[in-house]
């Protein structure tokens, strides 16, 4: 039997609500600590890379003033 692997983000503080990842070879996990066994979104390895990338490229938008700060 397979358990799962949970890691809390760096960003966390401690107390708070935060996004949890698991990672296996076929797939990531995604959930928050506030109900970490209730939604559980899962992605390709692939398709996380892309969500990270694009969250990253925004928050950089942001801090920089462009569309993403409006």
């Amino acid at each position: 039997m397979h358990t799962t692997h949970w890691q809390k983000s760096s960003y966390c503080g401690e107390g708070e609500s935060c996004v949890h990842v698991a990672a296996t070879a076929r797939a990531i996990h995604i959930t928050e600590s506030a109900d970490p066994s209730g939604a559980i979104l899962t992605a390709t390895p692939d398709d996380f890379l892309t969500l990270v990338q694009t969250l990253k490229g925004e928050r950089q938008m942001a801090e920089a003033g462009g569309p993403a700060s409006r």
